[in-house]
C-alpha cells in the first residue's frame, strides 16, 4: 500500500518564559497502510509531540503532515488513540465502556454495536461484558480500551506508551496480545515507546529519533518472522537491539 501518513519536514517550536524552544526539527517519515511502525528516542525528545501532530491535536510550526492525502483535522474519525492509562469509566460496564467511542462519534448504529460485541467475543472479553473495570486485571482493562478504539473502525491507531503502567510480566503478555490483534485487524499502527525490545517485537519498522529537537536519525526494517513471541526467540533479535541501543546511547546526557 502507499503512504497513509506523511510527515514532510515537520518542525515544532514551543514558547516559554525563557523564549522559543525547538522540540522537533525537520522530521520526515512515511507510514504505509497496514504497517506497524514504532518510534523510539531519548526521553523528552518529542516522540509524543509527533503523535499529537499526526492526530491533529497540535499544529506544527513548519512542514506538512498528511493523513490519506489530507490535513489530519479532516480525518479525525479515521484516527484512534491509545494512551498509557485505559481511562475506562468505573461506573460503566465493560460493554458500555467499549460503546463509549461510538456514542461520542455518533456512530452507535446496530451494525457497529454488533461489531463491538463480536470484538469482545473474539478477543476474550465476551464473558466480562457486564463486569465493571475494577473487576478486571490491568491487562484485560487495556485490552478493553483497545477494543473500545477498534469499535470506531479507525484506519490509523496511535499508541502512546500504552503498556508502560503495567508490571513487566503483564506488559510482555499484553503487548504481544495487542500486536496480534492489530495485525489481525489490519490497522495501520504507530507506537511511541521507550522499550527497544517492545519496538522490535511488534514493528515492521523502528524509527530512531535524535535528542531534542528531534529528527529521524535512522529507520530499521525489522526483517523477522511475524509474531512477537517468535521474534523474541530469534537469534536476530539481539542484533537489532544492539544496533538501536548504540544509536540511542549517543544521546545519553
Amino acid at each position: 500500500m502507499g503512504a497513509i501518513v506523511e510527515l514532510k519536514n515537520i518542525s515544532m517550536n514551543y514558547h516559554s518564559k525563557e523564549g522559543e524552544v525547538a522540540a522537533v526539527a525537520d522530521v520526515c517519515l512515511e507510514i504505509h497502510g497496514g504497517e506497524f511502525v514504532s518510534i523510539v528516542g531519548p526521553s523528552g525528545c518529542g516522540k509524543s509531540t509527533l503523535l499529537s501532530i499526526i492526530s491533529g491535536l497540535l499544529q506544527p510550526s513548519g512542514g506538512e503532515v498528511l493523513v490519506n492525502g489530507a490535513a489530519p483535522k479532516g480525518c479525525a474519525s479515521q484516527i484512534g488513540y491509545m494512551f498509557q492509562k485505559d481511562h475506562l469509566l468505573p461506573w460503566r460496564t465493560i460493554l458500555s465502556n467499549v460503546l463509549l467511542g461510538l456514542e461520542i462519534q455518533k456512530k452507535k448504529t446496530p451494525e457497529n454495536v454488533q461489531n463491538a460485541h463480536e470484538l469482545l467475543e473474539k478477543y476474550g472479553l465476551g464473558d466480562f461484558k457486564t463486569r465493571r473495570p475494577r473487576e478486571l486485571s490491568g491487562g484485560m482493562r487495556q485490552r478493553a480500551a483497545l477494543i473500545r478504539t477498534l469499535a470506531t473502525r479507525p484506519k490509523i491507531l496511535l499508541l502512546d506508551e500504552p503498556f508502560s503502567a503495567l508490571d513487566y510480566q503483564t506488559r510482555l503478555t499484553v503487548s504481544d496480545e495487542v500486536g496480534a490483534i492489530l495485525a489481525a485487524e489490519g490497522v495501520t499502527s504507530i507506537l511511541v515507546t521507550h522499550d527497544i525490545s517492545e519496538s522490535i517485537a511488534l514493528s515492521d519498522r523502528v524509527a530512531v529519533l535524535s535528542h531534542r529537537p528531534c529528527t529521524v536519525k535512522n529507520t530499521h526494517i525489522i526483517d523477522m518472522q511475524k509474531g512477537a513471541a517468535n521474534r523474541r526467540k530469534s537469534p536476530n533479535f539481539p542484533v537489532y537491539f544492539d544496533k538501536i541501543w548504540k544509536e540511542l546511547r549517543e544521546y545519553e546526557v
